[in-house]
């Protein structure tokens, strides 16, 4: 399934996602399977959640059922079932293995108010001409320093669209970046760009990922991870009035 998460519901953590979802599964009856033990829990697989405060057009997850159901019949009940801002917006029955060896990289948006598009245009020429960018982020095993480089593998800048009269434009960034170990966010991102060209929005940027997927490091372009099990789904029953059309005269075969 792919889900999002929208205005405000940006800033809810993973685990509020969780505890969201898990009662959206009650609520909509889902005929879950469940974990062996003491503590039962819904088999659910999150794959490669967004940091709380970014939004996502681009979250996903696995379920397992105990039952056959109709993936678009699901996701219209889950979707009525979650608040609006979490909005599971596509499911596919699963088909082949391994989603999370398709997330192989990130499209994200991060706008910049307050920072000119060709300020922010000449940053993001200063970093992508820099062998290595070293940024440091404190990690739960402390400050942890690491190249945040070599994970971007495309990035542009350009300027926003006016959206009210009287408001000046800000500059956009639209960068693909590799998931890697250990992962590189946006805001490292935002760090070497302010180590390689000295950009300093004045406000905090606003960041959403449009994308993920698998990676085209010819193109820099990321692919719909549910696409396998879309292509390796069985072609649909031809119906009777198809029958009837291709054994018509001139009918094709």
């Amino acid at each position: 399934m792919r889900y999002t998460k929208r205005g405000r519901l940006r800033f809810t953590s993973h685990r509020d996602f969780q505890r969201a979802f898990e009662r959206a599964l009650r609520r909509a009856e889902v005929p879950m399977a469940y974990s062996a033990g003491f503590t039962p829990h819904p088999k659910v697989s999150y794959a490669n959640a967004a940091p709380t405060g970014t939004g996502s057009e681009a979250e996903y997850l696995e379920i397992q059922l105990t039952e056959a159901r109709d993936p678009e019949r699901l996701r219209e009940l889950l979707d009525e079932s979650l608040p609006d801002g979490l909005d599971v917006i596509d499911a596919v029955e699963a088909r082949t293995s391994g989603l999370a060896d398709r997330l192989q990289a990130s499209v994200w948006e991060i706008r910049l108010d307050g920072v000119a598009p060709d300020e922010a245009e000449r940053a993001a020429a200063a970093f992508l001409s820099a062998e290595t960018v070293e940024v440091e982020r404190m990690t739960k095993n402390g400050l942890r320093t690491f190249d945040a480089r070599a994970a971007v593998a495309r990035l542009e800048a350009f300027s926003a669209p006016v959206d009210r009269p009287g408001h000046p434009g800000c500059a956009i960034l639209r960068l693909v970046v590799r998931h890697l170990t250990p992962a590189v966010r946006p805001d490292d991102v935002l760090s070497g760009l302010r180590a390689t060209a000295d950009l300093a929005p004045p406000v905090p940027a606003a960041v959403t990922r449009l994308a993920q997927g698998l990676l085209d490091e010819e193109s820099g372009t990321v692919t719909d991870p549910l696409a396998p099990d879309r292509e390796a789904a069985p072609a649909a029953p031809p119906t009777a009035a198809g029958l009837t059309a291709a054994m018509a005269p001139g009918g094709s075969a």
